[in-house]
């Protein structure tokens, strides 16, 4: 036979096989193209610009015997019904009569090249196909196009497809596949979109390849609804393979009724099908109903498969239904399924035992497990995490490193770096970076946003900037995570730029944008942008939502507008809960409004339906301890006691602090012995109380029965101490702990040890360790300008003050108190005035009472007591200050001016009656100095008679204690 007769017969035989010599020419679904439009996708690829001219409108088909093997295995074993590389392994048997054995060598050996498609096999493939005339002959051009496919030569499939001029349902179905097998999804839509144009018809495949598509381009909800109708109009539906692609689909688009409407009208149900419906309940959150379906699948006659039985072991272990997950796992062994040899029931397993606390079980599971896959060694690694056991959950990770035969992936770099940053492992957590970048997966998206948030917790904002503008593409997450990190560590101005440039950027946000940037405007300047938030809020609407109620209202108390916060919390007081409450009450705690914190636990109380909780009385507590009300704080105690809050340390903590600032050391100690589980917080509350009730010696003494290793407040609070004795031998066995512990660049260590060796006249070494301060905080700067001022060298505390603001730092009350208090012990009033006259127009500080008594100290030493006297005048308009009015008369015994010290104690006898000891030891002090002896005898009777007794005064000798 001649090769124009091999061709004839070629061609001839391609023409019996393709069905599109018996299409008709008219179609009764003509209605169905406006529907078609709604599936038209921008098209990604230049080479398929396909203009095919067909009479016909599209025809539906009846389904082939298609994939006989291939497609049910797939679907009955992923269950997400993805189309896989084995869709087209067997290809149905077109009419193969009187072919050359040259042809049929030919064809077979395309048909094996599929089993190993690579570029070679392909090109070698399509040369004998050239050469023997074969590609005229539909399946062999089918096959071709799924070797170059499989090859990754997605280009070629599509030029290969365009020479094909005949084309079959089968050629389209091979097309589609290849797009999605190179994840090129809207190819494949448009594809369908020409393959209708054409006239080609479709089958139930087709559509399944295109819901796939549709699928993992994002879930496109009404284009897939417009395939259904398709489905329903072309009679397709009663192919069950369809109908669970279907189920899947719309429950991984989140419409679940729709999911379990097509489930509930299927008249024959596979396992794949209610594997379907019971894997979409769990990916839509509603584990209730995935367990409800199991249990009438059994009920049903159906028995459970290992995609089963892993989905209900899920969803058991989100209800917190422990129990039931085990009666899952005895099921799963009386039907045969082991965990031993069964990755996704033994995953399931994992997790479960993890959650319920059963750690040792979780692990006996995994070790038992014959083939571990990743995800098994991710879920375990997990489970060690959330029990806490970290060394465990790095060994596991350095194993799964060594075995070598599963590599880690994003999931397991995104469970072990929260870890990290969790638990400040700044150095593991930087190994872990650097073998992202080793195994090549350091550019993925959810790694990136896992390090930046690391980084912004550990506070190395410098690492985290660089990481963030190196990346090659970010999201809506990456960015949510840099505002909130610098907002959360006093960045505030950098977090506000970053969501300025954020809203040029996207055009979406989500709840965590407004609770990242929110918290950046916490005093009065940002107020304004508070409330352009609070706006940009309600138009996303998330008015209704109790986490950004919370936070606009703290923000508000932030930036002291009270009467926001409670307008927000009295116009959603219906939905108000606990945590809302708690949000005022502490807010205005943490912001100095403690009486405006008691009022509004008051009215919790009073008004409300909630109860108070743990956090609640901690906030009310501390209030209490802030306002030296301790009747009031130990009511609170009580109702502690009553409630059963006593337990926690939290509560304990916050008792043994009240106690010690309104002075009643005892009970804070009998609190602090009462505690069963202290933490590092319950012995610096003990030891801060202890200093600051001037028992530094016990303090000391404390700190040598520590259960912890210090941090830098224990380092601090023991500095105090120091400085109260003046011992510089305990001082600096201190100075020694913060460079072992590497406390020393810490800026409140360092204005510590200022103050330490200052008061304890090493004012040289005070000054070294400022000027060596990697970072010179407003404490730094305020503790060298009170030295100065303690050694009476007020020259150079106002030289320190200029060199301060030179620097950029803004001085605080602390600052000006140090110097006025410095210019007072130096004879510099001319400057201690100006510095007053300044502080408010220039840099915005509100005189006090601190600095108010330290202007009437510097007139007063300066013999100005008539000035001192107007000053007092002026300022007390409002509200007299006993401590002022105490400086004066200090200043006129100093000088000698009874009788305007006799005024002014009659002044404070009044403003302070039950203070009046040192007063009235001061004016009989006077009145001896002039010499008014009777005045003086009257005075000491007075005294006696009322049985008055001021605190005798004590030398301290260091002979080494502790």
């Amino acid at each position: 036979m001649g090769r124009w007769a091999v061709n004839k017969k070629i061609t001839e035989t391609a023409l019996k096989a393709s069905s599109l010599a018996n299409f008709p020419r008219t179609h009764p679904y003509s209605n169905t193209s406006k529907h078609i439009r709604l599936l038209q996708f921008p098209s990604f690829c230049g080479n398929n610009n396909n203009n095919y001219k067909h009479a016909n409108p599209f025809l539906p088909i009846k389904p082939p015997s298609l994939f006989p093997i291939s497609l049910p295995f797939l679907l009955h074993r992923h269950h997400h019904l993805a189309i896989d590389s084995q869709l087209f392994d067997e290809m149905p048997h077109r009419n193969h009569t009187n072919e050359s054995t040259r042809f049929l060598d030919v064809f077979y050996l395309i048909k094996i090249s599929i089993m190993k498609a690579d570029s070679v096999n392909a090109m070698i493939a399509h040369c004998l196909a050239v050469k023997v005339g074969a590609l005229a002959h539909l399946p062999t051009s089918t096959s071709l196009l799924i070797i170059y496919s499989r090859a990754g030569y997605f280009s070629s499939s599509v030029s290969l497809f365009n020479e094909i001029h005949y084309r079959d349902v089968v050629v389209w179905n091979a097309m589609m596949t290849a797009s999605v097998q190179n994840q090129r999804y809207r190819d494949a839509s448009n594809f369908f979109l020409d393959m209708i144009k054409e006239g080609s018809g479709f089958d139930s495949t087709t559509l399944v390849i295109v819901i796939s598509a549709l699928r993992s381009s994002g879930n496109k909800s009404i284009q897939g609804k417009v395939l259904h109708g398709l489905s329903m109009k072309a009679g397709l539906l009663s192919d069950i393979f369809l109908c669970n692609v279907l189920i899947d689909f719309y429950a991984k688009a989140s419409d679940l009724s729709s999911s379990e409407c097509l489930f509930v009208g299927m008249e024959f149900k596979d396992l794949v099908s209610w594997n379907s419906v019971i894997s979409g309940c769990l990916y839509n959150n509603q584990p209730e109903k995935s367990l409800w379906y199991l249990t009438q699948m059994v009920s049903g006659g159906k028995q459970a498969d290992s995609v089963s039985l892993s989905c209900a072991i899920a969803a058991s272990n989100r209800l917190g239904e422990f129990s039931i997950g085990q009666i899952i796992h005895g099921l799963g062994i009386k039907l045969g399924y082991k965990e031993s040899s069964n990755g996704s029931i033994a995953n399931s397993l994992i997790s479960l035992y993890s959650n319920c606390g059963d750690i040792d079980a979780a692990d006996r599971v995994f070790r038992g497990l014959f083939h571990k896959d990743v995800v098994s060694w991710n879920a375990m690694i997990d489970g060690f995490a959330s029990s806490g056991d970290v060394f465990e959950a790095f060994d596991l990770l350095h194993e799964m490193q060594f075995k070598g035969s599963v590599q880690i992936d994003s999931v397991t770099i995104v469970t072990i770096i929260p870890l990290c940053a969790e638990l400040m492992l700044l150095r593991e957590g930087k190994s872990v970076h650097g073998l992202t970048i080793r195994r090549g997966i350091g550019l993925e998206l959810s790694v990136i946003n896992c390090l930046l948030d690391m980084y912004l917790k550990f506070g190395s904002f410098k690492a985290a900037w660089i990481l963030f503008q190196a990346m090659p593409k970010s999201d809506l997450v990456t960015w949510n995570t840099m505002i909130s990190g610098n907002s959360k560590n006093g960045y505030c101005r950098e977090a506000q730029s970053l969501f300025k440039e954020l809203l040029y950027c996207f055009s979406e946000f989500s709840l965590s944008t407004v609770l990242g940037i929110l918290p950046s405007c916490d005093s009065p300047e940002f107020l304004h942008l508070g409330k352009s938030i609070h706006c940009w809020q309600i138009k996303l609407g998330f008015s209704d939502n109790i986490l950004a109620v919370n936070s606009l209202m703290f923000m508000y108390i932030n930036c002291g507008d009270l009467i926001a916060s409670f307008s927000l919390l009295q116009r959603n007081s219906v939905l108000a809960d606990t945590v809302c409450w708690n949000t005022i009450i502490a807010g205005c705690t943490q912001n100095g409004h403690f009486w405006e914190a008691l009022g509004t636990f008051n009215l919790m109380r009073r008004e409300s339906c909630v109860t108070q909780d743990s956090i609640t009385l901690v906030n009310v507590i501390l209030t209490c301890g802030n306002l030296d009300l301790l009747l009031e704080g130990k009511s609170f105690h009580g109702l502690a006691l009553k409630t059963s809050a006593n337990t926690d340390t939290r509560v304990q903590n916050a008792l043994i602090t009240m106690y010690g600032r309104v002075g009643e050391i005892q009970s804070a100690r009998l609190v602090f012995n009462l505690c069963c589980h202290r933490n590092l917080c319950s012995w610096n509350c003990m030891i801060s109380s202890l200093t600051q009730n001037k028992d530094a010696k016990r303090a000391l003494e404390l700190f040598h029965h520590i259960d912890f290793e210090p941090n830098e407040i224990t380092i601090a609070t023991l500095l105090s101490a120091c400085t109260q004795l003046g011992v510089i031998r305990h001082g600096r066995q201190i100075h020694g702990r913060v460079f072992r512990s590497k406390f020393h660049t810490n800026s409140f260590i360092t204005a510590a040890l200022v103050d330490m060796y200052s008061n304890c006249g090493r004012l040289n070494m005070a000054l070294q360790i400022f000027q060596y301060s990697p970072h010179k905080s407003v404490a730094a700067w305020n503790s060298l300008i009170s030295a100065y001022g303690f050694h009476s060298n007020g020259q150079k505390a106002t030289q320190v003050f200029k060199e301060m603001i030179e620097s950029g730092t803004c001085p605080t009350k602390t600052t000006f108190i140090n110097l006025l208090s410095a210019c007072s012990h130096s004879g510099l009033v001319n400057e201690g005035l100006g510095y007053y006259v300044c502080m408010l127009d220039k840099y915005g500080v509100d005189p006090m009472a601190e600095h108010h008594v330290c202007v009437v100290d510097m007139l007063g030493r300066a013999g100005r007591l008539s000035e001192a006297y107007e000053f007092i005048e002026q300022i007390s308009s409002s509200r007299p200050e006993p401590g002022v009015w105490g400086a004066l008369l200090s200043a006129c015994n100093y000088h000698g001016d009874v009788e305007m010290g006799r005024k002014v104690g009659e002044i404070l006898f009044g403003l302070e009656p039950e203070n009046v000891v040192g007063y009235y030891i001061s004016l009989s002090n006077m009145y001896v100095g002039a010499r008014r002896w009777d005045d003086a005898v009257q005075l000491r009777a007075l005294i006696h008679g009322k049985r008055l007794n001021k605190p005798a005064g004590y030398s301290l000798l260091d002979v080494g204690f502790g």
